[in-house]
């Protein structure tokens, strides 16, 4: 029998790339493909960010799109990955069903038109140019929260269900998506009153890459924190587990207090104007 300290061996033990790709679709292949699919596009327009020199508001047009593509496609990969800890009988319960087609539905529909938009040379957020855009921008916001609420129902799966898991990542993985949602749709409510995510500067290019500004706070780094919560803390869940397997329970609660605070403190560092890095 098993002791109470002992860890579980993993479900799919990776050894490669090749390895993971079907760890992953065996786990959920519909969203495995779709975040896949996501990955593959980024790289593809990756190709048209090198190549067009068009710029809209001093970043280039292909850059928000691409990092669009890249982020949700990690998040769907991410959900696909945790669904695959739950009993074969739940991954079909309803809870996951509508969040497995909230990430794929929602997440199409903001792809589709933040790259359109960056295809046209014109910004998908913050346009109220014409009642369209308008429109559009507001559906977004909303699909935007619905996407990232799918972490909720996930996590509360993964509470009751991901039995396999060892103690200490199980909580790990809850407190990711759930913080995920809390401090990352809590950030993009920010952005969205403030309208927009930088707080004083003199605008212009921020960071290579983030795009973050230089001259002024800006609200996206402590949505990126938040949001991306759902990796980092059941990735330093599963190292707690492996380093300390006698006190990584408390260890998780800890490093997940810890990483709400520096969200929190990204958070008020920008509203004072303050940018993360200043040049």
């Amino acid at each position: 029998m098993m002791s109470s300290t002992a860890l579980p061996l993993p479900r799919d033990p990776v050894r490669g790339p090749a390895s993971l790709l079907r760890a992953l679709r065996r786990r959920d292949p519909t969203l495995a493909g779709f975040g896949l699919a996501l990955l593959a596009l980024a790289v593809v327009l990756s190709v048209a960010w090198a190549l067009d020199p068009r710029q809209l508001h001093g970043e280039d047009v292909w850059a928000k799109p691409v990092k669009f593509l890249l982020s949700v496609g990690l998040f769907a990969l991410t959900s696909a990955w945790f669904i695959g800890e739950l009993p074969q009988a739940r991954r079909t319960a309803a809870p996951i069903r509508a969040a497995r087609w909230t990430i794929i539905v929602a997440g199409t529909f903001e792809l589709v038109y933040i790259t359109l938009q960056g295809a046209l040379g014109q910004p998908s957020h913050f346009n109220e140019s014409t009642p369209f855009h308008a429109v559009m921008f507001a559906l977004m916001g909303i699909g935007a929260v619905a996407l990232t609420a799918t972490t909720l129902p996930l996590a509360r799966e993964i509470a009751r269900h991901g039995t396999g898991l060892s103690p200490a990542l199980r909580l790990a993985i809850v407190l990711g998506l759930v913080l995920t949602f809390v401090l990352g749709v809590g950030a993009g409510i920010a952005i969205s009153v403030h309208g927009g995510p930088v707080v004083g500067g003199a605008g212009g290019p921020g960071l290579p890459l983030l795009g973050w500004s230089t001259t002024g706070g800006d609200l996206r780094v402590p949505h990126f924190l938040g949001i991306h919560a759902q990796q980092l803390l059941p990735l330093a869940g599963a190292g707690l587990a492996a380093a300390l397997p006698m006190r990584a329970r408390p260890a998780v609660w800890l490093v997940s207090a810890f990483y709400a605070a520096i969200t929190l403190a990204a958070f008020a560092q920008a509203m004072t104007g303050r940018p993360l890095i200043g040049m």
